[in-house]
């Protein structure tokens, strides 16, 4: 039997941002979830699970987070698209995966609804800890791409954006959320399904005995096939050849690793993201991201109040990292002041992109609660002197 639903619910929804991931997962196509229940994330795999069977498609409830992450990978190779969602212990558990599926270059989607930790932590407060992890969570040299919403419209936007990244550079893509963007309820204006670009998968043309499934494209990315329609391919966490057959040599593993880390990095430019506010004639720059980056503008903007020229610089995009722009806003600010949920992590990426030539503060917080803008507000008054 068919099934018979929408797969994109159009118009002006009124979802938290949990809610809207989900919607926008559907929308980028994604028709297999696999996940273990864990706060604040459950609610984007309850709502697939139940949104999943009118549209096609399958969710599996997995015994932990190890067998969801791996289970993303076959599904994959399979021919799905596919994500798993995950917050603290869980994203901990995650890592392996995330690096086999650096290594043998699966494109899929890794949701983190960050929240206090470490360890248990605060199952159900805000925390912006894990930013670190999403880049270097995993062993071995590897580059990743990450999101950071700051909004329930921006959950459904980018969670698009998140599958489309992953095909266009057959890599898994971080999702980083936060509690309270994931918690927090607005309005989300979904548009019709012919107006949302999805990018197909790298499917290749050639014939079995030509393909390769490790052989790079001029871009330095490799087609795709799926299992069971004819083409024979290994699939190894090994360093291997193009053909995903083991290859023991230090050549082989720089020619592969180069290339892994090549594609993001020669790309950079195309993949970095980032939303500035008054930056324009600013000798003050915040940089913030997630929830954090909402409680920043409101400083700013009481700061712009007092005389005080303040900007906010917002990585949308936070791997790569924007340092093209952190270097171009040092070369002409007066101070950047770095505002996180945690106790420096970004921070000291802003700190080595700006290179010694402006001052550059943070304003830590654990998690738990967001800012007070009053909070940082202090600190740019500080910087200003």
């Amino acid at each position: 039997m068919k099934p018979k639903g929408d797969r994109v619910l159009t118009g002006t929804q009124f979802l938290d941002g949990d809610q809207a991931c989900c919607e926008g997962a559907l929308a980028a196509g994604a028709n297999f979830a696999a996940g273990y229940p864990i706060s604040p994330s459950t609610e984007i795999v309850e709502r697939f699970a139940s949104r999943i069977p009118a549209v096609g498609g399958v969710f599996l409830q997995m015994e932990d987070e190890l067998a969801a992450s791996i289970a993303i990978v076959g599904a994959t190779w399979g021919g799905a698209k596919a994500f798993t969602v995950t917050s603290g212990p869980g994203f901990s558990l995650m890592m392996e995966h995330i690096g086999y599926a650096s290594m043998t270059e699966t494109p899929c989607v890794f949701v983190d609804v960050q929240r206090g930790g470490p360890s248990t932590g605060l199952p159900t407060l805000p925390g912006q800890a894990d930013m670190m992890q999403a880049r270097w969570g995993s062993h071995g040299d590897y580059e990743i791409i990450a999101l950071s919403p700051n909004s329930p419209q921006e959950c459904f936007d980018l969670a698009i954006d998140a599958f489309n990244l992953a095909e266009q550079y057959r890599t898994p893509v971080m999702f980083m959320m936060d509690e309270s963007v994931g918690h927090m309820t607005e309005k989300v204006v979904i548009p019709p399904a012919n107006e949302i670009k999805v990018l197909p998968r790298r499917y290749t043309r050639l014939p079995p005995v030509e393909y390769r499934p490790f052989r790079p494209s001029p871009e330095g990315i490799p087609e795709m096939v799926k299992a069971g329609e004819g083409y024979r391919f290994h699939m190894t966490g090994l360093t291997h050849d193009e053909r995903g057959y083991p290859a023991m040599d230090w050549q082989v593993q720089d020619k592969l690793v180069r290339r892994l880390v090549g594609k993001i990095r020669d790309h950079a430019a195309d993949i970095v993201r980032c939303e500035e506010k008054h930056t324009f004639d600013a000798e003050i720059v915040v940089v913030a991201y997630g929830i954090t980056s909402r409680v920043a503008l409101k400083a700013v903007e009481m700061a712009r109040e007092e005389g005080i020229r303040a900007g906010l610089l917002r990585p949308v995009v936070v791997w790569p990292f924007p340092e093209k722009r952190i270097r171009e806003l040092a070369g002409r600010m007066k101070s950047l002041v770095v505002v996180e949920m945690n106790y420096g992590q970004l921070f000291y990426e802003v700190e080595r992109a700006a290179g010694g030539r402006v001052p550059t503060s943070l304003v830590s917080h654990g998690g738990g609660a967001v800012h007070e803008p009053e909070t940082i507000l202090a600190e740019i008054r500080r910087a200003a002197q």
